[in-house]
Order: C-alpha cells, then structure tokens, then sequence
C-alpha cells in the first residue's frame, strides 16, 4: 500500500483542496495498487481511462480554488449501480453484456460532487448471498487470512467486492446496496466502516432491484467520518423514485465527536442467540462499556418479534426478487438463448442467464406468491414484518435513541465453508441485519476488535428513522474507544 493509498478519505480531500497532492496522483496511485490487488478479485471491470480523465477535470477545477465535497476522490462503485456507458452485470451471465445508456441517482450525485470512478466491484449475483461467492465473475477474497493460516476467506456478502475493496486499501470509498445485511455484514468481516441508511433517504433509482422494499444503497470507508462525508453525496430526493424521501439532507460530518452525554442506548436481550461466540458476546459487553464511559446510559429492552425476522425476510426478499426478476426474459435486453417457441426461449435463456442461488430464490419466491400458499407465507411474513417494526417503535417511545447490538454471528470463515449442503446455513449470517431492513430503519456496523483467529469483529448500532447523525456520533464513540484502524497484512500483491 502506498503512502496516497494509506490515506483517509477525509485526509485526502483535506490534502486536494490545500494542493499537497492532485487527483492525477491520487487517481495513479490507486490504479497501481488496482493492478496488483486483481487476486482479491474485487473489480470486475477497472476504467483507467474514466479515472484519469475524471482526475484531470477535478484537478482543473481545484486549481482554481472550486470543487465539490468529494473533488478528486477515486470511489469504487458496486456492479448493481448503472453506469453510464460502463458495462453493468449486477455479476450476472444474464447481463454479461449490458451497458446502461443512463447514470444511477446515486452515482450521478457522486460525480456532480467530484469524485473520481476507479471501476465496478463485485457482489453476489443479482445481490443474493451472504459471502459473494454466487457471483458469476468468480468470489472476492477477503484481503484478511486467519493467523497462521492460508486458507482464503469470504469478505462477505452481497457487498463483498466493495468491502474488500475498501479494506485493502484499493479505493478511498465504495458505494454498496443493503436488502438484508449487504453492507453491514462485509463491513464486520473486513474491519471498515459501513452504513445502511434509513429506507428512502437514497434514491433507488438505477440500481438492479433484488427487493424493492428493502434495497438501500449506502457507503463504505475506512473511518466514521469518510461514511459521513459520502453519504451526505449519496442521500437526497430524487423525483424519479416515488419511495425516495424529500427531506433535506443534514451535514453528517458535524456529527463526528458530537457528544453522546445522556443518549439511551437500549441493548435487546433477544439478540443473544443460542450458540452465540463467547467472544461476540465479550465484544457486546466491550461496546456497552464504551458507550457507558462516554456519558451515554445503557438500557435492557426486548424487541420480541425478532426471532421470526429471518424466516419472514426469506419469504418477502425472494418474492420481491421473483417480481423483478421476471424482467430479464431475453427479449428487451441482456442474454438471450434460442429456442423453438417463446416459452421455450423463455426457459432457456433464464435458466442459462442465472445462477444457482438466483434460481432457487426466484422458485421459492414464486411458490409463496402462488395462488395457494400467498395467505400462508407471503401475507402472514408481511403481518410479522408489521410486528417487527412495532417493536422498534415501541423501543423509541421508551426514549431509546439506538440500539447496540452485534453485527455477525462469528468472524469471516472461509470460501466453500458455509451453505454448500444446506443454504440456510448461509442465510443465519444475515440473523442480526435483517430486522433492520424489515423495519426500514438505518443501522451502521464499525470495526470493534478481532476473533481469537486475529480477524476483525463490528459492532452494529441501530438508529430512529433518519436518525443517521446519532448513529454516525456514537459510532465515532466505539471507533475511537476500539483503538487504531485494522489493516489487513498485505499478501495479495507479493
């Protein structure tokens, strides 16, 4: 890692904008360390040209003492956000060649703020997975290996590409989507910082829908503050997505080393699952404690529906997703595999087109939305969905401004070690994350320690609808109480 990659986000644009560096070097050193970290398999396309060109003009622009937040800054951005011009998978065969002729919400406002596209990154296809292993590009490897050992782990999932990204110090910031743990996830795994934002407070608009009333896109980077300064560009209302909110979008910077004297911060008793790691639960106390010493009072609650968020998220996602899946047919765009009649084009193209992960949920989506089963599954999960959402309101009537909780059951384990027998395996990773989504409400995971294998451990904090400055103050509060930023060894370009 070199010297301009070591930096910060926040450290970087400091240094643009006093002129010690320019966004042409800040843009080379990153395509270096690029081309030496492809083991990692976290980009699936790189695009040197946009980033040098997208350099200069911010180089241009800084020169004469202009710009905008993020003036120079390279960011990686997840395969599920339309670029304009630049091929977008969502890391499926059945979009291996699709190039979007429009720019993502998210994206466009990354780019009218002055950041620079260092590439697309990897995710699981189509977003479903917990450890970016369904990609059809290949599984991100995790820039972390456990202590004395080789073994290759997973960063993750979906968001993996991004994460590991991130973590190896290949991009200043990452864009991520979050339907179930997407990005909170990754983030633990690879010890950065991510965020999943409040549902609506970022435009879906452009980005390949897995589950339309969980999908949220949100920012990863290696510090607190670097979330903060990336989301205040990624948030905003967009006329074009009806679910996207109109509320202003605050200056979340200010938040960071804002006092936390006095919060509440409520820890839910049915978080400590059966068979959780005793040093997960350690690290829980560890963050209590920190939250404690730093003024803020800590409250047991219960959140009672919990325990049945997991089953209920994997009958609303994959009905979610085998309505927006139906699109990709063969025939406006995407693959397309001959056949003798329509239906049979229909059949082949789909089934070549999507993975096996892919497939499976869209059948079992479909299932719980069938004629027969849609009052038994579909509409019973969405009644429980309501109760998990009452939960947290009750939580907040009781003058809770967060919720602490861990944000994995374990540490990284290792690529072919989960779900390959039994998928549900996989889908216990996503145990502490989903009742955020299923709540819409936003939640961020920062770096807290490590496991006994030396690999990083997050702590999730759960806020109030558009609650973000709380969670980006206390945040801070466990980051800088957690110790100096983990950095993985660097093995990957030896």
């Amino acid at each position: 890692m070199s010297e301009l990659t070591s930096l910060t986000l926040a450290e970087a644009r400091d240094q643009l904008r006093a002129k010690k560096i320019s966004a042409k070097e800040l843009a080379d050193a990153h395509l270096a360390e690029m081309e030496k970290a492809r083991p990692l398999n976290a980009y699936v396309l790189e695009t040197p040209d946009h980033a040098k060109k997208m350099a200069a003009a911010s180089d241009t622009k800084l020169a004469k003492g202009e710009g905008g937040p993020l003036e120079g800054i390279p960011l990686g951005i997840k395969d599920l956000f339309a670029t304009e011009g630049v091929r977008t998978t969502a890391c499926s065969k059945i979009l291996e060649n699709f190039v979007p002729q429009y720019e993502s919400t998210v994206t466009s406002q990354l780019w009218r703020d002055g950041a620079v596209m260092l590439g697309k990154l990897n995710n699981d296809e189509f977003a479903m997975g917990s450890s970016n292993e369904t990609s059809a590009l290949g599984p991100v490897l995790s820039p972390w290996r456990r202590k004395g050992d080789n073994k290759p782990l997973v960063p993750g999932g979906s968001s993996g590409g991004s994460a590991s990204a991130v973590a190896a110090h290949i991009c200043l910031g990452a864009t991520g989507t979050d339907t179930g743990g997407s990005i909170r996830q990754p983030a633990a795994f690879t010890g950065i910082v991510g965020i999943k934002p409040t549902y609506g407070r970022c435009s879906r608009w452009g980005i390949v829908a897995f589950a339309s009333s969980l999908d949220q896109a949100g920012p990863f980077a290696r510090t607190v503050r670097d979330c903060a300064i990336l989301l205040r560009s990624m948030a905003g209302p967009d006329p074009k997505d009806s679910t996207c909110s109109d509320k202003p979008v605050p200056d979340y910077e200010k938040a960071i080393g804002k006092s936390v004297k006095g919060m509440k911060i409520g820890i839910p008793k049915e978080y400590r699952v059966d068979g959780m790691a005793a040093e997960i639960s350690e690290q829980w106390e560890t963050g209590r404690a920190w939250l404690k010493a730093a003024g803020a009072e800590i409250v047991d609650i219960s959140l009672p529906h919990t325990k049945y968020a997991l089953p209920a998220y994997y009958i609303i996602a994959p009905a979610e997703a085998s309505s927006n899946l139906a699109r990709y047919d063969g025939v406006r765009y995407g693959l397309r595999v001959p056949g003798k009649d329509i239906v049979d084009m229909y059949e082949q193209t789909r089934a070549a087109g999507f993975g096996k992960e892919v497939r499976r949920r869209i059948m079992i989506g479909t299932y719980v939305l069938s004629a027969g089963y849609y009052d038994a599954y579909y509409l019973r999960a969405q009644k429980v969905r309501t109760l998990i959402k009452r939960d947290f309101d009750d939580a907040w009537k009781q003058g809770i401004d967060a919720i602490l909780t861990p944000a994995t059951p374990s540490g990284a384990f290792g690529i072919g070690e989960k779900g390959s027998g039994d998928p549900v395996e996989m889908y216990l990773n996503d145990i502490f994350t989903v009742t955020v989504n299923m709540a819409g409400l936003p939640g961020i995971s920062v770096p807290a320690g490590r496991d006994h294998n030396g690999l990083p451990l997050g702590l999730q904090l759960i806020g109030k609808p558009f609650g973000e400055e709380d969670l980006f103050a206390l945040g801070h509060v466990v980051e800088q109480a957690a110790g100096p930023r983990m950095i993985p060894e660097n093995w990957w370009s030896k």
